[in-house]
């Protein structure tokens, strides 16, 4: 039974009549996802106020805060909504990523560090569509594939054929930016959602082929830039690009390695704090973490980061076919990235400009992923209602 939307729970003795109580939404989310996305964001806002305080001081730790509050304010929103409304809007939240793309590569749109992926706001802010549509793609993917995956049917050729065609035109246009590391987090979440919908093997297969032929067409053909080519490449040899990339990389692993087991002390790092490494707040803030709190503190880092979405995927395997698709997004998301971020600030993986979630600097970013948590949140919320209305029985 429910109480103006929320489940009611009986309370008494068993064989006695108890009273009726109305228990709120919040309380049946995961908090342990929330809490570990918090402690990430908030140690987030510091290591940004770290690489950022010599050159601008204060302002940009606090533009990180600021966005932070709005995060958690569409979070809260989110979470409130219906999971059933927020399906029946999904083809709107689609249609709406798609054309703040279309409006990053118009005229409308601001070309940073060589890639034309923001939308310059009033008050010195910027919106980067391509975040959003991470969580665009996950709930549209999820409103497509849901009703046979709820009946365990395979998905029919048309609707996976369809499913590919939300997710190429996305894609596309963000390669069009260009913005191949968010191109790539676009194509793994389609991969993973689409085979845990059911889609055919065949579909996976020759994706995953198509996907070995793009990635060796982007090292071995001028089909990208000349320096999108060196960023990838520079992680093997920096000498490719020992004026940029190959600078930065190079930076980069001094810092970490100069960090030792318990770091240098926050706001001591000599890297840091003397400014050696570029734009070290947003592809590189993991570094900040592995020079001033040492190999213990970024360790910590990566287990949180593991520990969400490790939670997202328990939010997955106990909700329904819908909210389970939206958080295996969702957390595949939220992996693609942390991987390929603290692989690329390692030397393990090429430089793609992809942001550390909840972590790195940049609004669009952070507010997304608290977007994305609160749709988990609903998941979870539903999945809990579900769960005491069955054992209320």
């Amino acid at each position: 039974m429910t109480v103006a939307g929320r489940p009611v729970v009986r309370t008494g003795r068993p064989g006695r009549p108890g009273r009726r109580t109305a228990e709120p939404a919040w309380l049946r989310i995961d908090l342990g996802l929330f809490v570990g996305a918090l402690g990430l964001s908030l140690l987030g806002c510091v290591l940004v106020w770290s690489a950022t305080r010599a050159s601008v001081g204060a302002s940009a730790g606090l533009k990180q805060l600021v966005a932070l509050v709005v995060g958690l304010g569409c979070a809260a929103v989110v979470t409130r909504v219906e999971l059933r409304t927020i399906r029946a809007v999904a083809p709107v939240v689609y249609v709406l990523a798609v054309l703040g793309l279309a409006a990053v590569v118009s005229p409308v749109g601001s070309t940073v560090n060589g890639s034309r992926s923001w939308i310059r706001l009033p008050g010195g802010f910027s919106l980067q569509p391509s975040e959003l549509m991470k969580v665009a793609l996950a709930i549209g993917l999820a409103m497509l594939l849901a009703d046979r995956a709820e009946q365990l049917l395979r998905q029919r050729h048309r609707d996976v054929a369809l499913a590919w065609v939300v997710a190429g035109i996305p894609v596309l246009l963000v390669l069009a930016q260009p913005d191949l590391g968010s191109a790539l987090v676009l194509v793994a979440m389609a991969v993973v959602v689409l085979a845990s919908a059911g889609a055919p093997p065949l579909w996976t297969l020759g994706v995953g082929l198509a996907g070995a032929a793009a990635v060796a067409a982007a090292f071995l053909t001028p089909v990208l830039a000349g320096y999108q080519r060196n960023r990838l490449r520079a992680f093997l040899d920096p000498s490719i690009d020992p004026q940029g990339i190959g600078y930065q990389t190079r930076q980069v692993r001094i810092a970490i390695g100069s960090g030792g087991l318990t770091g240098q002390g926050l706001f001591e790092g000599r890297q840091t704090q003397g400014g050696f490494i570029p734009f070290q707040e947003t592809d590189f803030v993991f570094s900040v973490a592995g020079e001033e709190l040492g190999f213990l503190g970024a360790a910590g880092l990566v287990v949180l980061l593991g520990f969400v979405v490790v939670r997202c995927l328990v939010v997955a395997r106990r909700a329904d076919a819908f909210g389970r698709l939206v958080a295996t997004g969702v957390a595949v998301w939220f992996g693609v990235q942390a991987f390929e971020n603290v692989g690329m600030n390692l030397g393990l993986m090429p430089v793609t400009g992809l942001p550390l979630p909840f972590v790195s600097s940049g609004g669009s970013s952070l507010i997304a992923s608290w977007i994305a948590l609160g749709l988990l949140g609903n998941v979870a919320a539903g999945t809990g209602a579900r769960t005491r209305g069955i054992r209320s029985r």
